[in-house]
């Protein structure tokens, strides 16, 4: 059986086909790029012919029956999406109203949880950055929510007069003495990426104070701006939602 994994969010929608247990073919494409171009930009890099569709998606109910009725017809298969529940594949969600938690947050958990059978911090580091905890048996410690890198930048600079609005590209890595930047430009971008770590950094230490040794496992689309300041050395899985869908699925058959 092969099946289209699809990993839909904010700013970004992958993919990937997942065929003898393992995930290949990943892409992504950017959400205004299907805005500025449609879904054709998007169908026009999926494969024609799937036994089934899966797909994790934040972006909105709206979108995702315009998706749904596109990519089903384009792959000759029903497009089912994940939902969040109380518990599943060895995960149990803390909060009290299952489906509030983010899907995107509950399927990277089951990504996580497959492959590191302990205590965990998951770290999703895109739009927004989430954190989620889980302990050795897979219960859901809890988790937060802070603005991204480059939503805070965004941000600093929409509600300053003169800082400005870095590019993407120009939050440069800054470790040791090198995080205190000589341009007000580089000031925002350390800043914005120090902050994140910062929060990566306390949240795995009050895990250690309370008896969890978790394993930082890191993705989202700034994981790479991310990775080289922390600390201690993280897992980078790119595809960890891609990886829960994975698990949902096969754990169904």
């Amino acid at each position: 059986m092969t099946a289209l994994l699809m990993d839909i969010g904010n700013s970004r929608l992958k993919w990937g086909v997942l065929d003898d247990h393992a995930i290949h073919r990943t892409g992504h494409i950017s959400q205004q790029k299907i805005r500025e171009q449609g879904l054709a930009a998007l169908t026009s890099k999926l494969p024609r012919r799937v036994d089934s569709v899966l797909a994790s998606n934040v972006a909105g109910t709206s979108f995702a029956t315009r998706l749904s009725g596109v990519v089903g017809m384009h792959c000759s298969a029903d497009m089912h999406f994940a939902h969040t529940e109380k518990q599943a594949c060895g995960v149990t969600n803390s909060y009290r109203q299952a489906r509030r938690l983010g899907v995107d947050r509950w399927v990277a958990m089951i990504g996580a949880r497959a492959e590191v059978n302990t205590a965990c911090l998951i770290v999703d580091a895109g739009t927004a950055v989430t954190l989620d905890a889980l302990d050795d048996s897979g219960l859901h410690l809890g988790g937060q929510i802070l603005p991204g890198v480059t939503l805070m930048a965004a941000t600093l600079a929409s509600r300053t007069s003169d800082v400005p609005n870095i590019q993407r590209r120009a939050a440069s890595q800054g470790r040791g003495m090198e995080m205190f930047a000589s341009t007000t430009a580089g000031a925002v971008g350390h800043g914005a990426s120090n902050a994140v770590v910062g929060a990566i950094e306390r949240a795995a230490n009050v895990m250690r104070e309370n008896g969890h040794t978790p394993t930082i496992i890191l993705t989202g689309g700034d994981a790479s701006r991310i990775l080289k300041l922390l600390g201690e050395e993280p897992i980078h899985r790119p595809h960890l939602v891609l990886q829960g869908l994975a698990q949902l699925l096969e754990n169904r058959q």
